[in-house]
Formats: C-alpha cells, structure tokens, sequence
C-alpha cells in the first residue's frame, strides 16, 4: 500500500484586521452596499418605534427607501443587464427582490402603518445577520461574542421569522382595506397589494407565502368543522376560504 501521510503545502493564513477588513470591503462593495442598507432599514425602523433621534414618520419612510435601496441594489446582482423586453420584465417580476421594492413603492404614499414595517425589519435582520458574521471573521475580532451569540440566535430562528415574514403578508390585505375606512389609505391601494401578494405567491425561491395560505386554510376549515360553531361564522369562514381560493393565481410547475 502507498504511503498518503505525505506533507501537504501548509496554508496561508488569512490576514484579519481593520486592513483585511477594508479589502474585503473595496473587493465587495455591492454586498457591504447591501448589507449596509438592511443595517439602515434595522436602525431607522428603531427610530421609528423608539422616536430619540428627530421624526419618527421620518424614520418610517426611511426605512421603507432603505429597503428599496437593498432591493434595487439586490436586482442589480441578480439580474446585472437591462433590456427593454416582455422576456426581462417576465424575468424581473419573478424576483424576490423586485417585490419587495414594489412593496415599498405601495406604502411609501400611505399613511404610516407600523404592520408595514414588519416584513422589511424582518428580512433586514435576517439577512444582515449572516455577513454581519462574516464582517466579523475578516475582523478577527473573537472578542465580539455578544453580537456573534444574536446573530446565531437570528439564524436559528430564520424559519419561524419568515413564516411570520409571510403571515404579516396575507394579514395585510385586509389590513389595507381597514385602512381605507381609516382615511390612511386610498382606494387603489387594496388592488395594487393583491398585486404585490399573488407575485409572493407565485414565487420560485420562498415558498413560506404558499405554505402560509395552506397552513390558513387548514385551520380555517377545521374550525369550520367543530360543531359548536355558530352556522353563521361557519358560513363567514368557508366564504373566506372560497374567495381566497378563487382569488390565488395558479400553480406553475416547478422546473
């Protein structure tokens, strides 16, 4: 039998450090752009519920142009050239990222909802929490163990946050409606989300939309089913299913 136990090359050590940091920084600016932006998104929606630093309504379209600059800055990398075409419009709209600058278009001209701020909080969390790891390892900071420990928490806790992310979704079509009787909304705005709503839906890379509507309607239908239900809020329930289920765009099979 050979011998394998012979020496290998040893391994550079990466360099760490505030200088190793802002190579990774020159050498990354579209993802240090984006995770700079969702850090914005975090910060002015704190500005928003706790108001120190000036106008919290200022704070909450902040955080809704923050979250459009990420999307943008998102579809830039996803989708890095532009052409007037049916074929790239097809293909933008089946971007995660271009819903969620549709979705900050919506509100930024409706009266500030705190509900609205969740979803965009949520995600800004969730995905700058993963560089925000790796910021650290170019760092070599191992002092940091308190940020390092939250953003474990926050990865582990990823699936519940975007099955909340995606009930925060559905929950706000009503929402938008409420809204309209509150003179904080327009008429539009109701039809322009559904919009907004059927493209999470539909989308090919998050799931937890479509499984949220099911997770829904399971529940609504069993309690439906209880017979101590009043027949009046059984009917309430099973014409919301049946809406919901005449209003959901179709299925496209998965490639």
């Amino acid at each position: 039998m050979s011998d394998h136990s012979e020496p290998q090359d040893s391994e550079q050590p990466q360099p760490r450090g505030w200088e190793a940091l802002k190579q990774h920084v020159i050498d990354h600016k579209v993802e240090v752009a984006l995770w700079a932006t969702r850090v914005f998104t975090i910060i002015f929606t704190f500005g928003y519920f706790i108001p120190l630093l000036g106008n919290p309504y200022n704070a909450y379209y902040k955080a809704l142009i923050s979250n459009a600059a990420t999307s943008a800055l998102r579809l830039h990398q996803r989708i890095p050239r532009v052409t007037l075409s049916r074929e790239f419009l097809s293909l933008l709209l089946l971007e995660d990222s271009c819903h969620y600058l549709f979705y900050s278009l919506i509100f930024l001209y409706v009266t500030p909802v705190t509900l609205v701020l969740l979803p965009v909080f949520l995600f800004a969390v969730l995905h700058s929490a993963s560089y925000s790891l790796t910021l650290l390892d170019t760092l070599g900071q191992n002092s940091w163990w308190g940020a390092r420990l939250l953003i474990s928490l926050v990865e582990f806790q990823s699936r519940n946050i975007l099955r909340l992310v995606a009930f925060t979704e559905i929950f706000l079509v009503p929402f938008t409606v409420v809204l309209i009787f509150m003179g904080r909304a327009s008429l539009l705005t109701p039809f322009i989300y559904y919009h907004f709503l059927t493209l999470r839906y539909s989308s090919r890379r998050n799931p937890y939309t479509r499984n949220m509507f099911y997770e829904l309607r399971v529940l609504l239908e069993g309690t439906a089913r209880k017979p101590g239900i009043p027949s009046f809020l059984r009917n309430i329930l099973l014409s919301v299913i049946s809406l919901a289920s005449k209003l959901a765009p179709p299925q496209q099979t998965q490639q």
